[in-house]
């Protein structure tokens, strides 16, 4: 590797480290580096640019992310807690429940995380916290833990933007997300039940068993979206992009006519803020596609195989090590930011060494989402905090349990590859 290409990640980390976004540093490292091997500096442009307009995919992640948004207006969020209230409120700890319940309802629908933990998150804190039935902390400390769980069960926009990188089938990626996400959200549940006898955290009141039905009825028209979305995919009736603007197009419908909650005002400020956030995925988008250019031209990807193969080592140990690495690196960065970047120079190595790319996709994207509720820089814990007001050292104090509980499952799915990869040797994938 050339000492252009050095310098030029110094730019990119030093700057990043300093505050810079990274999508600019990016840009500076890359500027620096065409400079300084002669070449056409307008390469940034024509290489961001091709790869957004050739990808698409990529036209999934804004679809998503107006679904999201769709379905955290009007009374969406209202009908799916009742419905996880009647299903699991009536047990010790029973609002802890509810609440990585709800997520994995909601991360059918919505496909982030961050979009999870301030919409039905800012809901289910509040109701946690009515009456002091829950320390603020803690409610706030699970509902962030519970919030990963949109990104891992399908739709999930970081698989989709794996999928770009590593040439792997969205669809297969997304059922091996299911099995994933479920032993999640068990392993949580497991823990808020512990700490709930251990600390005395009240019974609710149970919801009688014969409103049930009533109360499902009222929840089925949302509950229908990640089944409408995952049999158009399936089926063959839709690509996953066009799945997507299926579910966009549902998740606006519910919110909009079947539960009227929805005005013109409203969907007008829904349409500026998923604007605003795929304008803020896009550029990061290009410039990692910048940067792929360099690590290109550098050769890397050939000589990171070449490097990895030397030295004999087994996928386990490639595996386990890697893990180690992007929790670290979680801790520091945004997920966007690693999944586009840094995971793209590890794919030869694991190729190489007969890692499966599902597998791995999966593995890595919940690593990532775990890094978004570890401290310092722990993505989910910043946004739960701005949206409640909690003070971010008692969300951090309560919080160190669920990433135990977190990083347990992610150790159970790098040893038992088969819990990632059962569902879509279901449907035929083989590898």
């Amino acid at each position: 590797m050339s000492n252009a290409f050095f310098f030029a990640l110094f730019l990119l980390f030093g700057l990043s480290a300093l505050g810079v976004p990274v999508a600019f540093a990016t840009y500076v490292g890359a500027i620096f580096y065409l400079f300084a091997t002669q070449q056409d500096p307008s390469l940034i442009v024509e290489q961001g640019l091709n790869g957004l307009f050739d990808s698409y995919l990529l036209l999934a992640v804004p679809l998503f992310i107006m679904a999201a948004n769709f379905m955290n207006a009007g009374s969406v969020s209202d009908r799916l807690l009742n419905f996880c209230l009647a299903l699991v409120g009536r047990f010790r700890g029973g609002l802890g429940h509810v609440n990585v319940i709800a997520n994995i309802i909601f991360a059918g629908m919505s496909g982030s995380a961050v979009a999870d933990a301030a919409g039905i998150g800012r809901v289910i804190i509040e109701m946690m916290r009515k009456g002091g039935r829950y320390p603020a902390g803690y409610a706030a400390a699970l509902t962030a833990a519970a919030s990963v769980i949109g990104p891992i069960i399908p739709p999930s926009i970081p698989m989709v933007l794996y999928a770009l990188i590593s040439d792997t089938s969205i669809g297969y990626l997304f059922l091996a997300g299911i099995l994933p996400g479920l032993l999640i959200g068990a392993v949580l549940m497991a823990m808020n039940a512990w700490i709930a006898t251990r600390r005395g955290f009240p019974r609710d009141e149970a919801v009688p068993l014969a409103r049930l039905p009533r109360i499902t009825l009222r929840a089925f028209p949302a509950l229908m979206l990640p089944v409408i979305l995952l049999f158009g995919i399936y089926g063959g009736a839709t690509t996953p992009t066009e799945a997507a603007s299926v579910a966009a197009a549902y998740a606006l419908f519910l919110s909009a006519v079947a539960y009227r909650g929805m005005s013109l005002a409203d969907f007008r400020h829904l349409m500026l803020d998923a604007a605003k956030s795929t304008s803020v995925v896009g550029l990061i988008i290009a410039s990692a596609l910048v940067l792929n250019y360099l690590v290109a031209s550098e050769n890397i990807p050939a000589l990171m195989s070449k490097k990895i193969l030397a030295i004999e080592t087994t996928p386990l140990v490639f595996l386990l090590s890697v893990n180690v690495l992007f929790l670290v690196l979680g801790c520091l960065f945004d997920a966007t930011t690693l999944i586009l970047i840094v995971i793209p120079l590890f794919l030869p190595a694991a190729r190489a060494l007969g890692i499966d790319m599902v597998h791995f996709g999966v593995v890595m994207t919940v690593n990532i989402m775990i890094g978004l509720v570890t401290p310092p820089y722990g993505v989910l814990l910043f946004v739960i905090n701005g949206i409640t007001g909690i003070p971010l050292k008692d969300i951090i104090r309560e919080v160190w349990p669920f990433i135990g509980v977190l990083v347990f499952a992610l150790l159970t799915m790098v040893l038992w590859p088969d819990l990632v990869l059962h569902v879509p040797r279901m449907f035929g994938y083989q590898h």
